[in-house]
């Protein structure tokens, strides 16, 4: 793609290049040629002139004014003055060779004025011209290749990740990560790719979810079917009975070994462990874990969820990286801390901050990396936690150095392909609600 770019880029600049330089080198040279046979010329009347004008006072032009008027001309110039009694007054180193020479007469005196330049002076300003436009000519090529390049690499870029992006996507990613790229073509493809991605992280979430449903549901009346069996067995007398029985349990077991197998494949499938999961009960949870905690530092958390709905996260990853922020809060912050949730766009944004004072604007650049800590830390657990949310195509970023402020951001469950609403009232169950009832 680069090298075809380059190569349109380079052949159209060549074109355009050759087309207007080639004639236009011509067309100096011409134009030199013209030039300097009018200004020939015009000497030549110019001369004659002032023989003219010496006639009336009844001389004749001298050597050092044919001399001078010589030598103002930019190339060797011979200026010839024959009168008609055979006088010749001249001026101007005599020529050799091939010259070019413009003839004009004095109409008072019958005396003819010569005025000549040598056609090699002439040559070698066409040749400076032609060397003079080879230049430009090859400055411009090289201007164009170099501006060439520079597209190419404007053009290609963009298309290799968004490349980089289908294959994020085919791989599980649910937000493929792409800047605006400021060329219409390529950003509505991309927007087309984020937007195919939210239909298949809604579409993956509602099928995982209905698929654990629906083995949660065969398996309670498979374990009431298999109770039933064994008492039944327990009960039985005749020992044919008791061998049917013991025959339907194992294939009980074998059913419930299949639904378990199903539910690990479907998951496999599904590229990833990204689910629709609820803020509210993410919120709860973590609400739950650390009231307490900070009500024994004399502290307090307060969770606002102004988002609503689920996010695209993996359950665990989005409680750990919470967690690891709220704990530091703990740790080194102070005063009132806010958890908070808030839908921009087609993202969730979580952002936790507090009343401490802060991080060091030095330190601002390296709090991310594995071992660094300004406390008695391993030092791991923010670097584990941008993992996390990079893991989920998400993104945690310190967006307030002041107060330690924090921002992990995620891709929002799309309102159109909210399970609640692509699937039937009752079949589908939020990841937090069915871990809680477990």
């Amino acid at each position: 793609m680069r090298r075809r770019a380059i190569l349109m880029t380079t052949t159209a600049v060549a074109v355009a290049v050759l087309i207007l330089g080639i004639p236009g080198a011509i067309f100096a040279c011409v134009l030199i040629w013209v030039q300097t046979v009018s200004d020939l010329s015009l000497r030549a009347y110019s001369v004659a002139s002032m023989v003219d004008r010496f006639s009336t006072q009844e001389t004749r032009v001298g050597t050092r004014l044919l001399r001078t008027l010589a030598a103002n001309s930019r190339n060797p110039t011979r200026i010839e003055v024959r009168y008609g009694d055979g006088t010749i007054v001249s001026s101007g180193p005599p020529l050799d060779g091939a010259t070019v020479s413009r003839i004009a007469a004095s109409t008072q005196t019958n005396a003819a004025v010569s005025v000549s330049t040598p056609t090699t002076a002439i040559g070698l300003d066409i040749a400076l011209t032609v060397v003079a436009a080879l230049l430009l000519i090859a400055v411009a090529f090289l201007v164009g290749l170099a501006v060439a390049k520079s597209q190419s690499r404007k053009l290609s870029a963009p298309l290799i990740y968004l490349a980089a992006s289908a294959e994020q996507l085919g791989a599980g990613q649910v937000r493929p990560q792409m800047k605006p790229t400021g060329i219409e073509e390529i950003d509505l493809v991309t927007q087309e790719l984020e937007r195919t991605a939210d239909r298949m992280a809604g579409r993956i979430a509602a099928e995982r979810q209905f698929a654990a449903d629906a083995a949660h549901q065969l398996r309670t009346p498979l374990t009431a079917l298999s109770m039933r069996i064994e008492e039944i067995q327990l009960m039985a007398t005749d020992e044919d009975l008791a061998q049917e029985a013991s025959l339907a349990l194992e294939q009980i077991d074998r059913l419930s070994q299949v639904v378990t197998e199903l539910m690990a494949t479907s998951q496999a499938q599904s590229g990833g462990t990204t689910e629709a999961v609820q803020i509210s009960d993410v919120f709860a949870q973590q609400d739950a874990e650390w009231n307490k905690m900070f009500a024994r530092a004399k502290r307090k958390i307060v969770f606002v969820d102004d988002a609503g709905g689920a996010v695209l996260a993996t359950p665990g990853s989005l409680s750990q990286i919470l967690a690891t922020l709220i704990e530091n809060s703990l740790k080194y912050g102070a005063g009132f801390t806010e958890v908070s949730a808030k839908r921009i766009g087609k993202t969730i944004q979580f952002k936790i901050q507090d009343e401490g004072a802060g991080i060091d604007p030095e330190n601002a650049e390296t709090i991310f990396d594995k071992g660094f800590s300004t406390g008695e830390s391993t030092g791991i657990g923010l670097a584990v936690a941008k993992e996390l949310a990079n893991a989920d195509g998400g993104r945690l970023e310190l967006t307030n150095a002041a107060h330690a402020g924090f921002t992990l951001t995620l891709s929002a469950m799309p309102l159109a392909l909210d399970p609640d609403k692509v699937l039937p009232p009752g079949a589908v169950l939020t990841v937090g609600s069915r871990r809680h009832r477990r």
